[in-house]
């Protein structure tokens, strides 16, 4: 089915020893049967996500991108501990099946989990869901009603109170974030030093609440059942924490391109966020505040860090460009973008009365 998300040849450079994990994954799970193809997901510009096909199982491999990696980042043991811990209480969580901190198997650690055969809605949805308006309206309110069923999870129950340090979390993550955007930046990109003034001046004095988040909600993280268009499953669990709901929501409308913006803004677009039917930015805030009854009337600052942390995500993948620990092609005009998001932050501090 041509709706269903598909992998692709491996690119040049990130190809895995198939002899090396073929070995490794039988030893994990005796029922495998065959020699696999191995196949790479083209989605994401972080950690890498392949295919490994067996006669009889399709199962999906993470790990950490090649070249120099930001101190923390793409933490693949703590990602799948975090999912092993969820599913029990967020059924969207994908199984995860082996994981493994062998360097004589990778030069990294990684794991494997099943494969959720669905659509991956990535920058335009495909013609064959014969969407309408009001079909595309629906589905926006069931993705949005996923990320708050997320915030309202009992963290307790899940044994994940250790996850993150909680209060606290909105300071920590605009100096963090400032920090490791002056570490990453190059000498293309503006300096965003007025921005994270900005950020600190206006930062709110306490969160709105203590709860889990996924820290990178976004349409091509969650998974489709191509028949009833039903999120079966949410991905990407790598930065997953303890911390204020409405950052959450505002790392996912940093991504969220919708039909009036301008055209730079639009050639960034990674998500369907365009498509007749879908809720604005002013309407998700909406929606998710009456859903959740938490204040969201001076949401400027949380859409601005949105965008900041997205650039200093976007910088430092373009460091790793333009130092050549990469050749992704798919990486080529990320200092552009985070100079035009640098641009992005200053009309809304400008125009904002926080």
């Amino acid at each position: 089915m041509t709706l269903i998300d598909e992998a692709r040849r491996v690119r040049e450079g990130e190809e895995l020893d198939v002899a090396v994990v073929d070995g490794y994954l039988k030893a994990q799970l005796p029922d495998l049967q065959g020699t696999p193809v191995v196949r790479q997901f083209p989605g994401g510009a972080s950690n890498l996500t392949y295919l490994i096909a067996y006669e009889n199982r399709d199962l999906i491999l993470r790990r950490p991108p090649f070249g120099k990696k930001a101190k923390g980042a793409h933490d693949m043991v703590r990602e799948a501990r975090i999912m092993q811990a969820l599913k029990p209480v967020y059924p969207y969580v994908p199984d995860v099946l082996a994981m493994c901190q062998d360097p004589a198997i990778m030069d990294c650690d990684f794991y494997v989990m099943q494969r959720l055969v669905g659509v991956i809605p990535r920058q335009d949805f495909p013609e064959e869901l014969l969407l309408t308006p009001d079909k595309t309206r629906a589905l926006c309110k069931s993705v949005v009603d996923k990320l708050i069923e997320l915030h309202k999870v009992d963290v307790k129950a899940a044994g994940l109170e250790s996850l993150g340090k909680g209060e606290g979390y909105v300071a920590r993550q605009i100096s963090g974030w400032s920090e490791r955007f002056r570490n990453a930046r190059t000498p293309d990109v503006g300096d965003f030093e007025g921005v994270m003034a900005w950020l600190e001046a206006k930062k709110p004095a306490g969160e709105v609440a203590i709860t889990l988040i996924h820290n990178d909600y976004r349409f091509d993280n969650v998974v489709l059942d191509p028949e009833t268009l039903q999120v079966i499953g949410v991905l990407d669990w790598e930065m997953a924490t303890l911390g204020d709901p409405l950052m959450d929501l505002g790392n996912t409308l940093a991504y969220w391109v919708q039909g009036d913006d301008d055209p730079v803004f639009q050639m960034m677009r990674r998500q369907p966020t365009n498509a007749a039917g879908m809720m604005s930015r002013a309407e998700v805030i909406s929606y998710y505040g009456e859903k959740t009854g938490w204040k969201v009337d001076n949401f400027d600052f949380y859409l601005v860090y949105g965008l900041f942390r997205l650039a200093g995500i976007a910088q430092q993948i373009w460091y790793r460009y333009y130092n050549k620990q990469t050749t992704n092609p798919a990486f080529s005009q990320f200092g552009a973008m985070v100079n035009y998001l640098e641009k992005r932050c200053q009309t809304l501090t400008a125009a904002s009365t926080l």
